[in-house]
């Protein structure tokens, strides 16, 4: 898993973008501008210096990559091999451990044209303000040689594209969602255990999870609960939703959305009654819940899971287990780009392209749980046959493809992580752990958002 920020990996999944408000651009990566003054050769350090492990041998071009966190290329020792393929380069990675502290360092570096390396990190969360205010500032990859817009999820490739047709970012992993549940606690509250029986429980529809939640309490062992929190829930309803928070023409749309309304809905119900742990993700809480065994579900994006092995631990193995989810949803990814401000701009988008390449995503998977944007990935054997033996030897390569192949193209504006952030974490907390009326709830997040944008 990635290390991103608390708060990144706590919102509403994100999928497919048709970037709003992104004007005509010019440029092109053969074509790349002198470097800005203070840009050397190999673009200097992410974030402006940030410190980080370092890769490199001997050659004759160095290429620096600033990444947010763990973010697993070098751990899953792509460079090395890349290295090993091209004697002549040499790559330095330079890392910032939180997202929240890279992005804004990154906007900086780009408005002003130094202090960038050959290639920049971007999560999901931050690709839609990227392509609709950046895209200028940054190499069209869709023009580099061996990269085809049919080699990744449509939905994937259109996150990182502007409307007159400019792809300014390529995606490394996607976050595609399926339930994570407890074998053990199902049996002793009488409900299925066999994941195909499981998933059937629910099977296309959130208000049949629901109906598994209150089953769940019926007969419900001791000290726990079905769920671990009402945002989880409605993270994962609106990751699947077409239309979220802004239409096609750019306009904040979230309240008078119905998919919007509807997942707060159906989440502040779960809370509503008692089948949540009201706990907020991503705490010490929530961690303890895992070692503990408090909550018998929750929504489960493929990265989650060496989350659930690392916080539930030993004591866990075999006990998880993993279920298509209701609908198909996504939630987090990545990109990399390639700055227009480089020397080696051309070498940059060779490297990008290699790295998110099938073959290269999945071994991303295979050793780190990264799940493939590519989805030619799918058919090679680290995929196809990959299966999780602490989650009693799920099939998840399977499971995690078939939620990536359904996910529907979304429209993402460049605020959708204030509205998605506070939805969760003033609105909905409120509900859960509370106990507020989901209006008062509703309430509440409206006023903060409307406060974050000046509305």
């Amino acid at each position: 898993m990635r290390t991103h920020s608390r708060a990144s990996h706590r919102l509403v999944g994100l999928v497919a973008v048709v970037v709003l408000g992104a004007g005509t651009v010019a440029g092109c990566a053969e074509d790349p501008p002198e470097p800005a003054a203070g840009v050397t050769s190999g673009g200097g350090t992410s974030g402006g210096g940030a410190s980080g492990d370092v890769d490199g041998g001997s050659g004759g071009t160095t290429l620096t990559v600033g990444v947010f966190g763990a973010f697993g290329l070098k751990e899953a020792g792509l460079y090395d091999e890349y290295m090993k393929l091209h004697k002549d380069v040499v790559i330095r990675q330079t890392s910032i451990e939180r997202n929240e502290n890279y992005y804004p360092q990154l906007l900086t570096h780009l408005g002003s044209g130094s202090g960038l390396a050959d290639i920049q990190a971007v999560e999901v969360n931050n690709i839609a303000e990227i392509t609709a205010t950046q895209a200028g500032k940054l190499v069209d990859l869709g023009r580099t040689e061996g990269v085809r817009k049919d080699g990744f999820l449509p939905w994937k490739w259109s996150q990182a594209t502007t409307a007159d047709g400019r792809t300014v970012g390529l995606g490394t992993d996607i976050g595609p969602g399926a339930i994570c549940y407890r074998r053990d606690l199902f049996a002793k509250a009488g409900l299925p255990t066999d994941r195909t029986a499981v998933g059937k429980l629910w099977a296309g529809d959130w208000r049949k999870y629901l109906a598994a939640g209150k089953r769940y309490k019926a007969k419900a062992p001791k000290g726990t609960v079905f769920v671990d929190s009402a945002s989880g829930v409605m993270a994962a309803i609106t990751g699947g939703s077409e239309k979220r928070f802004y239409d096609a023409g750019g306009k904040v749309v979230y309240k008078t959305n119905p998919a919007v309304r509807g997942a707060w809905d159906t989440a502040a119900e779960f809370a509503r009654e008692g089948l949540t742990g009201r706990l907020q993700q991503f705490t010490p809480a929530w961690d303890q819940g895992f070692a503990n065994a408090t909550f018998a579900t929750v929504s489960c994006p493929a990265w989650m899971l060496g989350y659930i092995q690392d916080k539930a631990g030993a004591a866990g193995k075999g006990k998880w287990d993993v279920a298509t989810a209701p609908r198909p949803s996504n939630w987090g990814g990545s990109f990399l780009t390639v700055p227009r401000a480089g020397k080696n701009t051309a070498a940059a988008a060779r490297l990008v392209a290699w790295l998110t390449a099938p073959e290269q995503q999945a071994k991303l998977f295979e050793r780190r749980g990264s799940f493939p944007s590519a989805p030619a990935a799918y058919d090679l054997p680290a995929v196809s046959e990959a299966r999780h033996p602490y989650f009693g030897d799920a099939p998840t390569g399977r499971i995690f493809a078939g939620a990536a192949e359904g996910v529907p193209v979304q429209i993402v504006g460049p605020k959708d992580l204030i509205i998605a952030q506070n939805l969760a974490d003033v609105g909905m907390l409120q509900v859960d752990q509370k106990g507020r009326s989901s209006e008062q709830g509703w309430d509440a997040a409206v006023k903060a958002i409307d406060n974050a944008l000046d509305r």
